[in-house]
């Protein structure tokens, strides 16, 4: 029979706080997702502010502040502060300890030091566009999305009102490639008109809503789009192969096999690869003109530069906030701290906590940055063939920090030098072993991959097996299928969509 006694288990396990929990989050954030959290957190901590480029008083006494570019500022909850400041004059603080930033003052003191305090802040907090003008974002144009550059469009034209309704449940139901991807017997319940339109009115309101503007808009498959913007090609030869071409052999225009697409036609393989060039100039995808999906820029985190010969690392001044803790404030809970108070406590406790944090998350990237830098000075130098292997755990022991420590560092972040931005993790490889017995880094083998290719005749392109072969010429044994997979990684297309007729 089982036994119903209790006993007691000590155990000893590792947990996270909830501070480093929010560093290690902040940590391996991207730079636009960690500039989109801190304006968040500005906007509702009172305790936090950014600081003025203008200097004063207050620039000096800012807790933590980081003397770098500023965020846009989010605001201070000052209603509720003034709350406090208007407490009991004589009221104790009760409960202050010593970690907060100013002791409490006695008596009638109180009331003549807050409004010295408010006075010395001058309204910093405040400074917003109060004064009538238009600010930078009021003047920014507005992006036109693409169903209301139809829909403008529409509007001019002489259309019945039924002729109109159709037209626009086209429009709407256009994807953001500008296809339309619903079958026309759908949209006539959509239109919601009486009688019901037929089928037939559909069509024409369908031709009616691919004849505005962009050419190529409201299409129901690649081929017709690319048909649609034919007229645009001004030589009748030229329009009338390219409607063969696309009609009857896009999939031969899709693989490049201009031999055969020229045998097939019955044309100058020259003619049939200047025509299928030409068409490769159309636009596939017409909605993307418009609409507001935003490109999404990489910001880098450091920037590289050679200054007397050596290369120096610095955090990019454009990333790193100028934020500080306002004394103002912390001045005024202090004196008039209550336990009705708390939850402005925890905000003045948050606010440490992230000057830290932001603090410890750009001294940590600059650090990796730099133990990169020296690793790989001669990829600076000489480019990619130069580029040594290199793993996690050799940065990790060089900085002094855990491995995942350094893979949240170098996850989405990028670093600008003089060949280009890019991701910290482009830096790290593993070793591959050539037939001399010395270590080579797989971004030295795609550098290696590229030039082969780029010196290759258009007549006569490279095969993943031929090029595995030049390899090993040279004492690199790599795999055939290691090489397909650098050269996808490339971006280069296979051997017969490389092949050009001369």
């Amino acid at each position: 029979m089982p036994s119903m006694d209790l006993r007691a288990d000590h155990r000893q396990t590792q947990t996270l706080s909830p501070r480093l929990q929010h560093a290690v989050r902040l940590l391996q954030m991207s730079s636009l997702d960690f500039a989109a959290m801190l304006r968040e957190t500005l906007g509702k901590n009172p305790f936090l502010e950014v600081e003025d480029n203008d200097g004063g008083d207050g620039a000096e006494a800012g807790e933590g502040a980081l003397p770098l570019a500023a965020l846009q500022d989010g605001g201070a909850d000052v209603g509720v502060l003034a709350s406090v400041a208007a407490n009991d004059a004589s009221a104790e603080p009760g409960g202050a300890s010593s970690d907060e930033l100013a002791s409490p003052m006695e008596g009638a003191d109180n009331g003549e030091n807050d409004r010295d305090l408010w006075a010395a802040d001058g309204g910093a907090g405040l400074k917003r566009a109060e004064d009538g003008e238009l600010s930078a974002l009021d003047m920014m144009a507005v992006e036109a999305s693409l169903t209301s550059h139809l829909h403008t469009q529409l509007n001019v034209m002489p259309l019945s009102e039924r002729d109109l309704a159709m037209a626009r449940t086209v429009v709407e139901s256009l994807d953001d490639d500008g296809y339309l991807r619903t079958p026309l017997e759908e949209l006539i319940g959509v239109t919601r008109l009486d009688p019901a339109p037929e089928l037939q009115e559909m069509q024409i309101a369908l031709k009616l809503v691919q004849s505005l503007d962009p050419a190529g808009i409201a299409a129901r498959d690649v081929a017709e789009c690319l048909l649609l913007q034919l007229p645009g090609i001004s030589c009748p030869e030229t329009r009338a192969l390219a409607h063969r071409i696309i009609t009857s052999h896009l999939s031969a225009l899709a693989a490049r096999d201009v031999s055969s697409l020229a045998r097939q036609l019955g044309e100058p393989p020259a003619r049939v690869e200047a025509v299928c060039d030409r068409i490769r100039r159309l636009d596939p995808r017409p909605g993307w003109r418009f609409g507001s999906s935003h490109v999404a820029y990489v910001v880098p985190d450091v920037i590289v530069r050679k200054v007397r010969g050596q290369w120096t690392v610095q955090l990019n001044p454009a990333i790193v906030p100028k934020v500080r803790l306002n004394q103002v404030y912390a001045q005024l809970f202090a004196r008039h701290r209550t336990p009705a108070n708390a939850e402005l406590g925890a905000h003045l406790q948050e606010a440490r906590w992230t000057l830290r944090n932001v603090e410890q998350r750009f001294s940590t990237i600059l650090e990796v940055a730099e133990a990169i830098v020296r690793r790989q000075h001669n990829f600076l130098d000489y480019g990619p063939m130069a580029m040594k292997p290199l793993g996690l755990k050799e940065i990790a022991e060089e900085v002094g920090i855990h491995e995942s420590t350094v893979s949240r560092v170098t996850n989405n972040k990028y670093m600008a030098t003089p060949v280009g931005v890019l991701e910290l993790k482009y830096f790290f490889s593993r070793a591959m072993i050539s037939a001399n017995g010395s270590a080579c880094s797989g971004t030295a083998i795609r550098g290696l991959i590229k030039d082969i290719i780029e010196a290759e005749s258009p007549d006569a392109p490279l095969s993943d097996a031929e090029i595995t072969r030049q390899l090993a010429q040279q004492g690199l044994v790599v795999a055939r299928r290691t090489v397909t997979k650098y050269r996808q990684m490339l971006k280069i297309e296979a051997v017969d969509r490389r092949r050009r007729v001369a």
